[in-house]
């Protein structure tokens, strides 16, 4: 059983795109994190690299699995596709 400093809802924790990662300040100075693979996966502990400090994020798993099979789903819908010969 672990012990959370704290539950923070996924809203409150900013977004970074280039990393897909998901930060919330920590009260040591650096911050919690948590990326958008972990989230698909049902991770639901965001940790600060820091300190040993871990949060529970309160968030709806379901939304982070529907964008992750989305994207697994695309490479196949796109090898259904031909191009036109313009030649």
């Amino acid at each position: 059983m672990s012990v959370y400093h704290d539950e923070i809802e996924i809203e409150d924790f900013e977004y970074d795109e280039e990393l897909e990662t998901y930060f919330y300040p920590c009260p040591c100075g650096d911050r919690f994190e948590i990326n958008k693979e972990q989230l698909a996966a049902g991770e639901e502990v965001a940790t600060c690299p820091s300190c040993s400090l871990i949060v529970k994020v309160i968030y709806d798993q379901d939304k982070f699995r529907l964008a992750e099979d989305e994207v697994e789903s695309l490479p196949s819908s796109i090898e259904g596709l031909k191009l036109k010969d313009t030649a």
